[in-house]
Formats: structure tokens, C-alpha cells, sequence
């Protein structure tokens, strides 16, 4: 008898895949958010829900991830090497972020020429993003990695207490050895359930960005970019500039191309762009880059850490934004004053980590320590945020993906059968 060959896999229209579902939705909800505002701000349940959805489940995908990964590597003293090697990558690319975002503001200047008084402005609603930063210290959020109980860390939505957690398990578990198989097992069938409800969730994700985006349009106006277009463009650019030549160098290096990395995962920045928020794909990132090869542990060690510590978008908004502050309120910063700015924004930066609407809080942060900078003046941007956000996701985003990748490769796990199938020239898209 001869054997039955498998039938290829067939490929669904193009209006039945995710990532254009994302992009109608986008497109529809922001015309809806601009001919129709009211229409657009009661569409805002919509994404909110939809985020909801996806928050409730990233817990479980982090610790069931690292659990198994961490379980099942031979050496446990590799989880260290790992992190180690990761830190080290997220402290540099950081770095580099706040110089680019520092020298690309020097160069174009976006605030010039505003010549704005800080007594004149309206401060009401930047009180509150200044206390939360002066909540935000570095010693509390390292207290607040430990959580209060086991349970605690699922219920408060702290990534990096379930990180924490699930690193402490899965290093217990790798120590049992064999006595712990057939718990690993379980918990291996029950990431299996938990990525299968993800699929699941995601098939609303248009939904919730056509619902977001039309908020967003109809809440803001485009007409509100308009009155800093210079500042929005310039941040625009300058992330589309790290991303391709900074990170497109890095990749290069690792051995993949950036284009091909933001065609593999273009369901889920359209997603991104339409949430404004990077959280809203972590579930289907882990996903992807397991099936791209990368060692499971890794996933769940870096991609979860580095939507704390590796902000790429964040970091060069805090820089440029400071920048423009000053130069539209003509305070002058010298060099070392500039260096200060620099380094405060480094620590800030981990400090307020993992903070809902982080990238304004850690601006606040920076500048309530920076003397020089008036606070005052963040009320010139706080219209614009909104939009600049989306970019400061996308930017997070496309970084960790990286990230992932690079740390991948410097332990030398990546199943290269499976990465050649997603990055290779020939390779479908």
C-alpha cells in the first residue's frame, strides 16, 4: 500500500488572516473616531476589554513558559548565565537609546522658537503623573519584585513578581530531577490548554483595536498632533531610525534581518498600533519566537524582563521629550547638565518599570530630579502623548523581539531548521 503524503497546508486569503483584520480595523476605527468623536470615545469598552482579556492570561503564559523551560535545561546554572548575558544587552541598547534620542534632539531642536513662559501653563493633571513618580523609587520596586504571598503574584498583575516566582519554581523543579517528570508533564499539558486560549482571544483582536483607535481619534483629535507636529515627527523618526539602523545593525550581527522579523510579527505591532499598548501581543510574542526557535526558557526569561528593563521607545521619548521642554521653555542645559539628565533618566527609568503609562511617569520622574527641566512644561506634551505612546510600544516591541533573538543566539539554542523556516530569504511570509 502506498503511503498517504501529507496535503500542503493551504493558504487563507489574505482578508482572512489577523494582521489584515488589525489594519481594517484600525483604518475603520479611526475614521470612525474622526467624523464621528462621541461615536469613537463610546467605542473605548471595546479595547479595554480586549486588553483586559489578554492581561488575565499573560500571567499564566510567563510562569507555565519559564517553569517547563527552566525545568527541563540539564544545567541550572545557566538560568544565571542567561540573565546575566540579557541584562547586559538591555542595559547597552538603553543606553544607546537615550543618547540617540539626546543627539537627535540637539541636532533638530523641535522646541526652538516656542518660546513659552512654564508660569503660564496648566500643571492640574501633571500633579498626579509626578506623584506617582515620586512613588516610583528604586529601592520599592525592587521590594515590590517579592510578592506578599504565592497567589499574590497572579492577582496583583506584577510581571516581574510572576517572573520572579517562576524562576525561583522552575529552578527548584530542575533540582528535584526525575521526581518532578510527571509534574512537568502537567504543567507542559496545561501551557499547551493556556496558548490554545490565547489562539482564542486573539481571534477578537480586531475588535479591541478598531474600538481602541476610534477612542483614541475621536478623545484626542488629529488636529492635537497638528499643534506638535515637530516634536511628534521627529520622535517618529527617530524611533523608525534606531529601529533600522541600530537594531536592523544588531540583527545583522545575530545573523537575521530586521525586515524579516517585523514582516514575521506584523499581526501583532498592527495590534500594538492599535491598542497603544505592547502588553496587548506579549502572549502571541512568547508564542512566536518559541516557533521561530528560540529555546523556550529564553523566551520566558527575556521577552518577560525585557518589558521592564529593555524600553527602548521609552528611553529615547525621555531624552527627546526633556529636550524639547527646555528648548520650548529657552532654559538652556550645558553639557554636564545634559550628561545629568542622561544618567538620572537611566535609573528612572528601571524605577518606574512596569508602571502603567510608564513612559510619562519616568519623564516625570526624570525631571522632578533634573532641576533644570521645569516640570511645568510637561504640560505641553501631555496632548500629544497619547500618540507618541504608540510609537514608544511599537518601538518596546520590535526591541524585545530582538532581544530574544540575540540572547538566543550568543547560548547558541536556536533550533536553526526552525529559525531558516521564518528568517530565511526564501522563506513565505
Amino acid at each position: 500500500m502506498q503511503p498517504i503524503s501529507a496535503a500542503p497546508p493551504v493558504r487563507r486569503p489574505f482578508y482572512a488572516q489577523l494582521y489584515f483584520q488589525v489594519l481594517f480595523a484600525i483604518l475603520l476605527g479611526g475614521l470612525i473616531g474622526h467624523f464621528a468623536p462621541a461615536t469613537g470615545v463610546a467605542l473605548k469598552p471595546l479595547g479595554d476589554g480586549f486588553i483586559k482579556l489578554v492581561k488575565m492570561i499573560i500571567a499564566p503564559v510567563i510562569f507555565l513558559t519559564i517553569v517547563t523551560g527552566i525545568a527541563g535545561m540539564r544545567d541550572v546554572a545557566s538560568v544565571g548565565r542567561v540573565a546575566l548575558k540579557a541584562f547586559a544587552y538591555f542595559l547597552t541598547l538603553s543606553t544607546l537609546a537615550l543618547v540617540v534620542g539626546l543627539v537627535v534632539g540637539n541636532i533638530v531642536q523641535p522646541g526652538a522658537g516656542l518660546n513659552i513662559d512654564p508660569a503660564t501653563l496648566e500643571t492640574g493633571e501633571i500633579g498626579n503623573y509626578v506623584a506617582k513618580a515620586h512613588d516610583s523609587t528604586i529601592t520599592g520596586f525592587l521590594l515590590a519584585i517579592i510578592p506578599d504571598t504565592a497567589l499574590g503574584a497572579f492577582t496583583e498583575g506584577n510581571l516581574l513578581q510572576v517572573l520572579f516566582l517562576a524562576i525561583g519554581f522552575g529552578i527548584a523543579l530542575a533540582m528535584i530531577g526525575e521526581r518532578a517528570r510527571p509534574l512537568l508533564e502537567v504543567l507542559g499539558s496545561a501551557a499547551t490548554g493556556v496558548f490554545k486560549l490565547v489562539e482564542i482571544f486573539m481571534r477578537a483582536a480586531p475588535i479591541g483595536a478598531f474600538g481602541a483607535f476610534a477612542f483614541t481619534i475621536g478623545k484626542y483629535g488629529l488636529g492635537s498632533v497638528a499643534n506638535l507636529a515637530a516634536l511628534v515627527a521627529t520622535f517618529y523618526l527617530t524611533a523608525l531610525l534606531f529601529v533600522l539602523g541600530i537594531l536592523g545593525l544588531v540583527a545583522w550581527r545575530a545573523g537575521f534581518s530586521i525586515f524579516r522579523l517585523i514582516r514575521y510579527l506584523r499581526s501583532e505591532l498592527l495590534l500594538v498600533l492599535g491598542t497603544s499598548s505592547s502588553e496587548s501581543a506579549l502572549p502571541s510574542l512568547i508564542e512566536k519566537m518559541e516557533a521561530a526557535g528560540c529555546p523556550k526558557a529564553i523566551v520566558g526569561l527575556v521577552v518577560p524582563t525585557g518589558y521592564s528593563f529593555n524600553l527602548d521607545g521609552t528611553n529615547i521619548y525621555m531624552t527627546l521629550a526633556a529636550l524639547f521642554i527646555a528648548q520650548a521653555t529657552n532654559t538652556h542645559l550645558s553639557l554636564g547638565e545634559q550628561l545629568l539628565l542622561l544618567g538620572v533618566a537611566m535609573l528612572s527609568s528601571k524605577g518606574a518599570a512596569g508602571v502603567t503609562g510608564a513612559g510619562f511617569i519616568t519623564l516625570a520622574a526624570t525631571l522632578s530630579i533634573v532641576p533644570s527641566v521645569p516640570v511645568a512644561g510637561m504640560a505641553l506634551i501631555l496632548g500629544v502623548d497619547r500618540f507618541m505612546s504608540e510609537c514608544r510600544s511599537l518601538t518596546n516591541f520590535i526591541g524585545n523581539a530582538v532581544a530574544c533573538i540575540v540572547v538566543s543566539r550568543w547560548e547558541g539554542g536556536i533550533d536553526e531548521e526552525r529559525f531558516a523556516a521564518v528568517f530565511s530569504p526564501r522563506a513565505a511570509g
